[in-house]
């Protein structure tokens, strides 16, 4: 209790190692910012770590006003996007010949201190959910868990919505034992995909009855029927090849995470602006040094930046191309 940032060997290490495996047992997605180098002054160290969850949270120590902001949108681009990302943050000039691959980002710190910080986006294992009992759902299931991925059978009776979630992948293969109400179920917990076995017109039948009964079309139109790579008429093994290939093809391409993003993105995203004095993008809140002008509400990385805004608002309110962006969100 009472520690900084400062007392700290490196700041937010092991305790945030222990957050991230919690995290990737939960199924969630996040990112890792590990700092790689610094130039003083800085608060953050060599072998600072911090935690970025898709909703923008931070977890841990990775510097102060000006790099925080900054590591949170690229890491949340970098959860979004699968890739990791090397930034070089700091003053425009303090640096020489920058490597490729490199991202540089300027920003405007009062300690003039520079940092390095690698992130990578931590991936949770596929969440498959396997709703039926016929021979089918044993083999599928045992070559998904091959694959490393976190695999459940579930009886159709036993099915309820909250055995899935946005992140699942749900494969319905009932075979005509309660099927209307499982894909109902299903539908409910919106997973980033949703198979059901069975041929087209079955699935017609299925998809229509429940049309009547209210759950709304769009919804419904996120039913993949058949599940899988259609191979035609093939044995149960075939089945559980096509549809594990079709997942395989589905996450490979990106597909299954460009579906899930959005939800994702939106729960709990702050607000964004842009600090018209040196560009940074912030947060526009209360954290975010506002002030008023000409009926507009301007945010600042530092108390500095305000102050220079301060002295003269029109040289930078005349700066059009940061005032279309100050009211930016993501």
């Amino acid at each position: 209790a009472g520690k900084t940032p400062y007392d700290r060997e490196p700041a937010g290490g092991w305790d945030v190692l222990e957050q991230a495996s919690e995290l990737a047992r939960s199924g969630q997605p996040f990112a890792l910012a590990t700092v790689v180098w610094r130039q003083g002054p800085s608060s953050s160290q060599q072998g600072s770590r911090a935690i970025i969850t898709a909703a923008g949270e931070l977890h841990g120590w990775i510097g102060g006003a000006c790099a925080e902001p900054t590591v949170i949108r690229e890491a949340r681009e970098v959860i979004t996007e699968g890739k990791p990302r090397l930034l070089l943050l700091g003053e425009p000039g303090q640096f020489g010949a920058v490597p490729d691959g490199m991202t540089v980002v300027p920003i405007s710190c009062q300690s003039e201190g520079a940092l390095e910080v690698y992130i990578e986006p931590i991936v949770p294992a596929p969440r498959l959910v396997i709703v039926g009992r016929s021979p089918m759902t044993q083999t599928l299931a045992g070559m998904a868990g091959s694959l490393g991925w976190q695999t459940s059978v579930v009886a159709g009776e036993d099915f309820r919505t909250a055995d899935a979630d946005e992140r699942s992948m749900v494969v319905v293969a009932t075979q005509g034992h309660g099927d209307e109400e499982v894909i109902e179920q299903a539908v409910a917990a919106r997973p980033v995909y949703l198979g059901l076995v069975g041929s087209r017109r079955r699935g017609a039948v299925i998809l229509g009855y429940l049309t009547e009964r209210g759950v709304p079309e769009h919804e419904l139109k996120r039913v993949k029927v058949p599940a899988g790579l259609d191979l035609g008429r093939i044995t149960h093994q075939e089945i559980a090849v096509a549809i594990l290939a079709e997942l395989v093809q589905l996450r490979a391409s990106g597909t299954l995470a460009a579906a899930a993003a959005p939800a994702k993105m939106a729960a709990g995203s702050p607000a964004e602006a842009i600090d018209p004095v040196c560009g940074m993008t912030v947060t526009a809140g209360p954290a975010g040094h506002p002030v008023a002008h000409d009926g507009e509400t301007y945010y600042f990385c530092s108390t500095r930046c305000r102050r220079e805004f301060g002295k003269d608002p029109a040289a930078y309110t005349k700066k059009e191309s940061r005032c279309l962006s100050r009211t930016s969100s993501t």
